[in-house]
């Protein structure tokens, strides 16, 4: 087996091996996908100036620095490119033999949530704050779940024992993902459990699992959906945005605000936008949570077609290099991690877009590497560090 776990140099430890081989001409510069890290690094600098714009008169939120949520976006981002690097210096395989590991803490995470540490904020309880420090357990759930699926999954395919999961290893990787659905579904966090459900489909269809699971979780979702709704699990909020999307005119001044406000604002910026920082909706602040879940609203009405067409680009091209690494290696547990990561990205993407165009609900998902929030900034550049250290570490011949 190649790749920086197994690779040797000789008078060298493996440490210094590992950093030898990570830093070769032939590893970093030809092995790295440089569309998904010159897209992803795009996609958070457009996001830099779209937060700008969308806070720096906001004098009630930014504490008097209209530079506030521009200079923690760009450290966020900062952080997050150090994620990534630190996440391929150690390699997808060495972080699945800590699985059991992270996948206990991420979980003590969400729980930690219920605690008299969690805080609301925006109507729902998934956060943790400690002093000034707030942090979003579920987002590093997403990681940990497609960690530890793609773990169960591939372990007696890769061994060479099985040629695709059987049905009692798929049901200890649902039984994996469950725990931590159930604890954010408490919260209540509809848009992340919606996230894990897509990456838990994704992961299922990648490994080879029986088309039988995958007709029966859906319909066990569509059952779960109708038990959620008659059980009243969903806080009075969540459903009056459900109600909001079936019927737009419905309470507008209320429930519906958002949507519409949305909507004027990317349909005036028309083929090539007002301007950036020259948007009247974003300069009036007509337009709630600019800056974290409705930041497309911003490129699309100071930046037109032509600017919110470009994210969807950048977006596409970083999910199309992304399959293109899960087709191409060739052990099953990154084909596994790439295709949630693919999974994770699509619908979270379509579904912060698509709310902002009333297409789909407000569900206070962010827009990948766009939106401002240091958890789900840190999330995806650790997505992309797994991505990385797939390619890095497949065979020279693939």
């Amino acid at each position: 087996m190649t790749g920086a776990n197994s690779f040797s140099v000789s008078g060298y430890g493996p440490e210094q091996a590992r950093w030898t081989r990570l830093f070769a001409r032939d590893s970093l510069a030809r092995r790295l996908d440089w569309p998904i890290l010159l897209s992803a690094l795009a996609l958070s600098m457009i996001g830099a100036a779209l937060v700008y714009s969308a806070t720096r008169n906001r004098t009630e939120i930014n504490k008097g620095d209209p530079y506030y949520f521009l200079m923690r976006h760009l450290l966020n981002t900062g952080i997050g490119v150090a994620l990534m690097i630190v996440t391929v210096w150690l390699g997808h395989r060495a972080l699945r033999n800590a699985v059991p590991v992270l996948y206990g803490v991420s979980v003590l995470g969400v729980l930690l949530v219920l605690t008299p540490l969690g805080a609301t904020i925006n109507g729902s309880r998934n956060w943790i704050v400690i002093g000034g420090l707030s942090l979003q357990p579920s987002e590093f759930v997403k990681v940990t779940i497609i960690l530890g699926m793609a773990m169960l999954l591939a372990a007696r395919v890769d061994a060479g024992d099985k040629t695709y999961p059987d049905h009692r290893t798929v049901l200890q990787a649902l039984g994996l993902a469950v725990v931590p659905v159930m604890i954010v579904l408490l919260m209540p966090d509809l848009g992340t459990v919606l996230v894990l459900v897509t990456i838990v489909l994704g992961v299922l269809l990648a490994s080879g699992a029986s088309n039988r699971w995958i007709f029966g979780l859906l319909t066990a979702g569509v059952v779960g959906c109708v038990a959620i709704w008659q059980l009243h699990i969903l806080d009075e909020y969540q459903i009056n945005r459900f109600a909001a999307f079936a019927n737009p005119s419905l309470d507008p001044a209320g429930v519906g605000y958002n949507t519409n406000q949305a909507r004027i604002a990317i349909g005036s910026g028309g083929l090539t936008g007002a301007g950036l920082f020259h948007g009247s909706q974003t300069t009036g602040q007509f337009v709630p949570e600019q800056q974290t879940d409705f930041v497309f609203t911003v490129a699309g009405e100071e930046l037109g077609f032509v600017g919110a067409g470009l994210i969807i680009v950048l977006l596409g091209v970083l999910l199309w290099r992304a399959c293109r690494i899960a087709r191409e290696t060739t052990e099953l547990y990154g084909t596994v991690v790439a295709a949630g990561i693919v999974a994770w990205f699509a619908f979270q993407s379509f579904e912060n877009i698509g709310m902002t165009l009333g297409i789909m609900p407000v569900t206070g998902l962010p827009l990948p590497f766009v939106s401002y929030g240091g958890s789900a900034m840190f999330a995806v550049w650790v997505a992309v560090g797994l991505l990385q250290s797939i390619r890095v570490q497949r065979p020279m011949s693939a």
